[in-house]
């Protein structure tokens, strides 16, 4: 991780840590990089960058700032308006754009705002032009000039992108949902208009809540970090299922028809075995993180599916699928990557292919998820005053070793920083939440002893 970018782009509190200034600098320096590349193949056309943004109130401010930005050093700056990051990935990837922009801080408050890079093929941007970047907005590569006269670039309305991955969405409903009574929680944010519209052409019978963004209620007591309410929606109307999004809509919890929470594992194990009895897990494989509960490897091992685990995020899950040709992978946050339809994490897609799943089997949601039986977890997030300085504190590396040889073979001890908060992450999985809680307490005793906690 970089000192802006952090392994989900660059985030931060609106106009604090990321300015509306970063995001001019951004745009000026994606212009003219992309340009260079154009001229030096011998194109001597306006590079062609494609942006979107979700229902933060400072994402018109940043959307503005990108294309003020990428137009004075001569590219064309294409508009998909609010839509999800996934579909800024798909139009990047099938209507040839140099690359993507996607302003949004995912599940973060309204308040943060982030910018996510991604390349023409539909990836997350590659470290080395993001240090290219970091150096630009360092001052420490020098000015890069203005485009002028009939080089200057143009912003162009393309909401007809935003619409064509819809219409690619509906295309890969390979049932009809008919009969079918469906929740979306749409967290205020960047589903809003695009989740009912594929649900609703495929048949089924859907209820929305929390599709009214106004600019600062995106996540809040919304989506996939406040499942709870899609669980009381669900049993209150006697729901078949429900998916709740994040922010961008690029990951995706579920709710089965009792109002049990589907967590990304859950997904992984419900699919992966769907795939696998189809002959269609290609090398026999699903990729999970360090982050992935013991439950899900174990479910894994009764039924015969190899599994990799990666450092948490979707990056690396994607990374490692893509060098290793796997076809499924995510997290337990719910980015779940399909690598057949999406190069990135796609929410809405997801709840297409767990309703794939159901569809096919004949089964309620509950019965599809019931083989896989979770451990019990506690995951506590500490604001830290820096995340460095803390994971490497002696005393801390120590009370991990500890707290790890204590459980054995039993549970285990998971500590890392956040790649996108200044927050450190304890996580204990253990035979009984008790147990778990008592080795999370230890790790932040000692991070509070060392003065670390703010």
């Amino acid at each position: 991780m970089g000192k802006y970018f952090g392994t989900d782009g660059f985030r931060g509190t609106a106009n604090e840590n990321l300015t509306a200034e970063h995001a001019y600098k951004v745009g000026r320096f994606l212009g003219w990089y992309y340009g260079e590349i154009r001229r030096k193949n011998g194109d001597d056309s306006a590079p062609r960058i494609i942006i979107g943004k979700d229902t933060r109130r400072s994402s018109y401010m940043f959307e503005y700032s990108l294309v003020g930005g990428l137009t004075a050093s001569g590219a064309d700056a294409y508009l998909l308006h609010v839509t999800t990051t996934p579909s800024v990935a798909y139009i990047a990837r099938v209507d040839g754009f140099d690359c993507g922009i996607m302003i949004s801080a995912s599940h973060n408050p309204y308040y943060d705002n982030g910018l996510k890079l991604i390349n023409g093929q539909g990836e997350k941007m590659e470290d080395d032009v993001i240090n290219l970047i970091e150096d630009y907005l360092d001052g420490k590569s020098g000015e890069v000039p203005y485009a002028k006269n009939e080089k200057i670039g143009r912003s162009v309305d393309y909401i007809s992108g935003r619409n064509r991955y819809i219409g690619y969405l509906i295309s890969l409903g390979m049932y009809s949902f008919r009969g079918m009574k469906i929740g979306l929680d749409c967290a205020n944010g960047s589903s809003w208009n695009i989740a009912k519209a594929v649900f609703d052409a495929l048949g089924a019978k859907t209820y929305v809540i929390n599709a009214s963004p106004d600019g600062t209620n995106i996540n809040d007591n919304a989506g996939s970090t406040h499942i709870e309410v899609l669980q009381k929606f669900v049993t209150e109307n006697n729901l078949d299922a429900g998916f709740a999004y994040d922010g961008d809509a690029d990951r995706c919890l579920c709710v089965d028809e009792k109002g049990n929470i589907i967590t990304g594992d859950h997904i992984l194990y419900i699919y992966g075995r769907y795939m696998k009895e189809r002959g269609k897990l290609v090398n026999n494989t699903v990729v999970a993180t360090v982050m992935s509960n013991f439950g899900l490897f174990k479910a894994f091992d009764e039924i015969g599916i190899d599994y990799a685990k990666t450092a948490v995020g979707d990056k690396y899950v994607y990374e490692y699928m893509k060098e290793n040709n796997c076809c499924l992978g995510g997290e337990q946050s719910g980015h779940i990557i399909f690598s057949k339809y999406a190069s990135t994490g796609d929410g809405i897609l997801t709840s297409l292919k767990i309703m794939q799943a159901v569809m096919s089997s004949g089964k309620k949601l509950s019965e599809l998820a019931e083989p896989f039986k979770v451990y019990p977890q506690v995951l506590e997030n500490v604001r830290v005053k820096d995340k460095s300085v803390a994971m490497s504190d002696s005393d801390v590396l120590k009370a991990v070793e500890k707290a790890s040889e204590s459980l054995g073979d039993s549970g285990r001890i998971l500590v890392r920083e956040s790649g996108t908060e200044p927050l450190v992450r304890v996580m204990a999985e253990a035979d009984d939440v008790e147990t778990c809680q008592k080795y999370v307490n230890d790790i932040i005793t000692v991070l509070k002893e060392k003065n670390h906690i703010i």
